[in-house]
Formats: C-alpha cells, structure tokens, sequence
C-alpha cells in the first residue's frame, strides 16, 4: 500500500544521490568500542570532578543529539559516508545549497533510514537522535503522524550530514511530513539549523473539517480561539478573504514591513496578547527546550511577538464552519505558516535576521 498520494501538494521528490549503496555493516564491538571512546574522551575533559559528576556528565553528553550525530558519523563507512556526507556548503544542481533546502515530501538522500543500507546500531542511533530532537510528550504523536503518512519511523526518511560534528556541522532528517534539523547552533542566525515543515494526513488525504486525530490541529484550534476573542472590526482585519491561498511555501522573510497579512498583534487587547502567547508555547511545544529557546531568541531580536501578525484564510474553509483551517503567523524573520486543506501542511522558518534567504 502506498503512503504517498499522486497529488501536486504531496508529490514526493526523488533522492538526490544517485550512486550505489552496497549494504555495508560495521560490527557491533568495533561501534561499542567507538561509543566507549567517546564517553572517555569527554571524561578526561572533566577529570577534575567527582566521580559521580564524572560519570552523570559522561552519559549526558553522549546521550545529546549532537553527540549522538558524532558516533553515527565515526560509526560509517568510507561507502556510506560517500552516499550521506557532505560538505558544509554543498551544492545540489537541482536545489541550491541542499543543507537549507526544505520541502513538504522528499528525500534529501535515496537509502531509508530501515534499509540495510544501515547497521541496526546505526538505525537505533538516528532513532535516538529523532527522540533527542522532539519532547518525550511528543514522540509518541510524532510516531502516530509518521505511522499514519509513512507506514512508521523509518520507512520513508532518510538522512545528511553536512560539514563535521565538532566543527560545523547540521544532521538533516527529511520524508513525507517531514524535515527535521540538528546542527549543534553551527548555522548562525536561524533557529532550528534552517527551515523545517511538519504535517499529517491522519484520516486519508482529505480530513473532515474536524480533522479527527490530527496530532496538530490543536495548534489552530488555539489560533482560532483567539479569532473568537476578537470583536468585529478585529475579525475584519485578521481574515483574508482574496479567493485564492498563498502558496503554502511562500515563508521567506518579508523584513519589518507594515503589509503583513492580518492583523498586528499589538492591536490585540491584553488577554488576547495572552492567548497568542499560549499558541505561540503550543506552537513550540513538540521541541527540545534549546530550539524553543532559539526561535524566542531570534523572535525577540526582530521585535518579540508584538512585531508579528495574525492572519486567518476564509479559502479552503473545510465544512464552511468559520474555524478557519488556514492561517499564519509571520513577522520580519518568523513565519509559521500552517495549511490544513486537504490535510495539515506546516511551513516553519525563524531567524533573528530578515536577509536570511529561504532554499525551498
């Protein structure tokens, strides 16, 4: 069966690496013996600690997403290192610098991540990298949502490196309804390495206007609470009724310009500033605390969220319900554009800089 439909919107690209991939494996005592060694590393870098502290120290830093991406990268084969490696500023023919690259459906290299292109230490160890990326709360919706799109973890992602851990670096994991960046804060002035995009189709490809097991649609329902705090010349503001939707990729940065869509949040009472203020918290929720902390960082650098605005989309109103599945939140250097006809899209990209220019 096919997780895939033939849809415009959903269409998967094609991986971009062509060469072959041999299923090499590296021994289990030569990939311990390798994690070993970078747990001791990192203790004799602390060995003026007591023990305990040298210990609990020892396994934080080895149980990190960053770390975790060192022994996957020392873990690989000069083969394998040939299909998923790649230079920190590497060019793709077809998508321009591809370690910023980001797109709804697509393959940023051709092996799976369940292929036997990978060792089973090196599936759990990118597994454990996904699980570092997102709040436990999470794991299991994100599961759900891969198991819905995909037939599960693994099945339909795959994964880069670029540059080296320890220098720059960024691990990208891409797939259907999804992108996902680790880089260790190596790319400068963006939040979470670059772009990302999230999405789920839980109940077939059209969803009902109630969107039933939507790990995500929570997030409009808190964007639409805040409509209905709105009075009548607010409402007016905030929804957009031109008859066609914006391109859902369209999220590069606008700058601090007044024409933003909808309506500012500064014309917004004190308990509906508030309210945005739990659906930015929800909109952050699924990620570890250092990117949340990053994109607030990078929101407060270019105004707070009373720089941003709040637009609602009277298109593709699923049911004529007036609970508008389409909206977006954007500032100078923060765009959170969330589409949920037929199913739910989510274009992410936040910089502390407006001049950062978007690769999808």
């Amino acid at each position: 069966m096919s997780h895939s439909p033939n849809c415009p919107d959903c269409t998967v690209e094609n991986g971009i690496v062509e060469n072959n991939t041999p299923k090499l494996t590296v021994p289990r005592r030569k990939f311990l013996q390798t994690s070993a060694a970078a747990v001791a590393a990192f203790s004799a870098g602390v060995s003026a600690l007591p023990n305990w502290a040298v210990a609990k120290e020892a396994v934080a830093a080895a149980s990190t997403p960053e770390s975790l991406v060192k022994l996957l990268m020392e873990s690989l084969s000069p083969g394998q290192k040939e299909t998923i490696c790649f230079d920190w500023d590497y060019q793709d023919a077809k998508r321009g610098l591809l370690r910023t690259y980001v797109s709804n459906n697509w393959k940023i290299t051709e092996p799976n991540i369940n292929d036997d292109f990978y060792t089973k230490d090196q599936r759990q160890l990118v597994r454990d990298i996904f699980k570092g990326l997102i709040q436990p709360d999470w794991v299991k919706k994100i599961d759900k949502q891969l198991e819905d799109d995909a037939g599960g973890f693994g099945n339909e992602q795959s994964i880069a490196i670029f540059g080296a851990p320890g220098e720059k670096f960024e691990f990208v994991m891409t797939g259907r309804h999804m992108t996902l960046r680790c880089d260790g804060n190596s790319a400068s002035h963006v939040a979470f390495g670059g772009p990302i995009f999230y999405g789920h189709a839980a109940d077939g490809f059209n969803e009902k206007p109630d969107h039933p097991g939507n790990v995500f649609w929570p997030q409009a329902q808190a964007a639409n609470k805040v409509y209905q705090m709105l009075d009548e010349k607010q409402r007016k503001g905030a929804l957009v009724t031109d008859a066609n939707l914006p391109r859902e990729q369209a999220v590069g940065f606008r700058g601090k310009k007044n024409d933003l869509p909808g309506i500012p949040v500064t014309e917004m009472s004190a308990d509906q500033q508030s309210e945005m203020q739990k659906v930015l918290a929800l909109l952050l929720e699924p990620y570890r605390q250092g990117d949340r902390d990053e994109v607030l960082a990078c929101l407060k650098a270019q105004g707070g969220l009373e720089g941003c605005s709040l637009a609602f989309y009277q298109a593709g109103d699923l049911g004529n319900d007036q609970v508008w599945d389409n909206w977006r939140l954007e500032g100078p250097s923060f765009v959170w554009h969330f589409r949920g006809t037929p199913h739910v899209h989510v274009w992410v990209n936040v910089a502390d800089d407006a001049s950062v220019k978007l690769n999808a």
